[in-house]
């Protein structure tokens, strides 16, 4: 049972409210078969997720530093061959990602809909700013969410400060333990997992060990009947 009502409900965005890494992992693939003449596929994505871990302090999260740094691999994969028209192709990769539609996952509207009515609704999601923004105001859920914080890293010290002295009467919900549940635990909130499809390798963590105030849902549609049994 919930010792204090849960009265303010937080959504992680990309992989939770719609459709992300999937898009990532189609580029990925383009980009690959473009750098097959210097670097075999599985080396292509060694290198692109170390080179992503390593830049992640200098470019953040988002399509504009997952572009950035596939052309500091294919210059480094190719010795520097790599000829403009390839580096232009990569470039066409990320643009057409941050253009992508924003496609809603299955029972997220319908969901956060519902839950508004008994719930505060906050979105805090990590990446760039004016993209996350725009696919906000894409997905047309803007208007439900009572609070939107976008911010640059998900830790401990970012809950505390977005979640306040709320956050004992708040569960985050997400599809990335790293991000989106461990340090919303540490920082005193309740947390439930809603794996999404495909996991960025950078987001795995381990799930927390007997913990009465993390749970995990197969998708968001059970969300209304956990909080109901919670309550």
């Amino acid at each position: 049972m919930v010792t204090a009502p849960l009265t303010t409900l937080a959504f992680d965005a990309d992989d939770t409210l719609w459709q992300n890494e999937a898009y990532f992992k189609m580029t990925q693939e383009r980009v690959e078969a473009l750098l097959a003449p210097y670097c075999a596929p599985d080396e292509f994505h060694t290198r692109l997720l170390e080179t992503e871990r390593r830049n992640l302090g200098q470019y953040g999260y988002g399509v504009k530093g997952f572009t950035l740094s596939m052309i500091e691999v294919a210059i480094e994969a190719s010795a520097g061959r790599v000829p403009a028209t390839v580096i232009a192709e990569i470039l066409a990769g990320g643009q057409d990602l941050l253009a992508h539609p924003v496609a809603l996952l299955p029972g997220v509207e319908e969901t956060i809909r519902a839950l508004s009515a008994d719930f505060r609704i906050m979105l805090i999601t990590k990446g760039d700013l004016l993209h996350q923004e725009e696919k906000l105001a894409a997905s047309g859920l803007g208007p439900l969410f009572d609070d939107v914080h976008v911010v640059s890293e998900k830790d401990e010290a970012i809950y505390r400060r977005c979640l306040g002295q709320d956050a004992a009467r708040t569960m985050m919900i997400g599809n990335s333990m790293k991000s989106d549940i461990l340090p919303a635990l540490a920082a005193g909130s309740w947390a439930c997992h809603i794996p999404g499809e495909h996991e960025w390798e950078l987001e795995r963590a381990e799930p927390p060990q007997r913990d009465a105030r993390f749970h995990r849902l197969e998708n968001m549609a059970g969300l209304p009947q956990l909080l109901a049994q919670l309550s």
